[in-house]
């Protein structure tokens, strides 16, 4: 029938108009809504130590609010603590990012630390003073580059700890993210990992899948500092 009709319009000389190009996979977007995406910071003041998570520890004792919803998070959802390690509201915070926005969901992870104290710390949105950034987002386009405020002059950046990953929302209906924290105990000191530090040594399993990930999936260390499974914990977010 196809042939057929191009042969009436050729015959009356009517101009046939080509198929529509198919549209670029680059201009592909995920399903509307928000990533709403809640770092919770906490701290012990007896250990000098703070430790970062983005999705709540296993174990269930530090909780955050992360979700995809239709409304924009504007408050930070956290759990108190357990008392030893209790929440800071300053370094904590919410960011929610628009799903219509574009392809990729650009994580990026800043770890900071103060050698006076012997202390990381990690961001994954912006802390709630604004003194700790991160480039966080979704574009059309994958972030290759991790992008970090400078810190506050204590606590400066770690660029090898540090990392951004481009996650594709149109790969599959799950954002499973991962968090890893890892601990030393001869420096007494936890940090937390997201996407994979930029010198590999620290992994993790945050993905876009189309199953809904149910295991943590976090490196080994590198030997001083070890994967603590009931802080660490996975999330997987419906997002198509």
């Amino acid at each position: 029938m196809a042939a057929a009709a191009v042969g009436v319009c050729a015959f009356f000389g009517l101009a046939v108009s080509a198929p529509a190009a198919p549209q670029a996979q680059e201009a592909k977007v995920a399903a509307s809504g928000y990533v709403n995406l809640h770092q919770c910071v906490y701290y012990s003041g007896s250990a000098t130590d703070h430790f970062t998570t983005a999705v709540p520890s296993s174990d269930g004792r530090f909780a955050t609010g992360t979700n995809v919803s239709t409304t924009a998070d504007t408050q930070v959802s956290c759990g108190a603590g357990d008392g030893n390690y209790t929440l800071v509201p300053l370094l904590s915070g919410v960011k929610a990012l628009n799903l219509a926005s574009g392809r990729y969901l650009n994580v990026h992870q800043c770890v900071y630390y103060s050698s006076s104290a012997t202390n990381h710390f990690t961001t994954v949105v912006p802390s709630s003073d604004g003194r700790f950034a991160t480039g966080t987002n979704v574009s059309t386009t994958a972030d290759t580059q991790v992008s970090c405020g400078a810190g506050d002059g204590n606590y400066t950046l770690v660029p090898l700890l540090s990392g951004v990953k481009a996650l594709d929302l149109t790969s599959g209906r799950y954002v499973n993210l991962h968090q890893c924290v890892y601990y030393s105990g001869s420096a007494t000191n936890h940090f937390t990992t997201v996407v994979p530090s930029s010198d590999g040594r620290f992994a993790t399993g945050t993905k876009v899948s189309g199953t809904a990930d149910t295991q943590v999936s976090c490196g080994a260390g590198d030997g001083n500092y070890n994967p603590i499974g009931l802080l660490s914990g996975v999330k997987a977010l419906t997002v198509a």
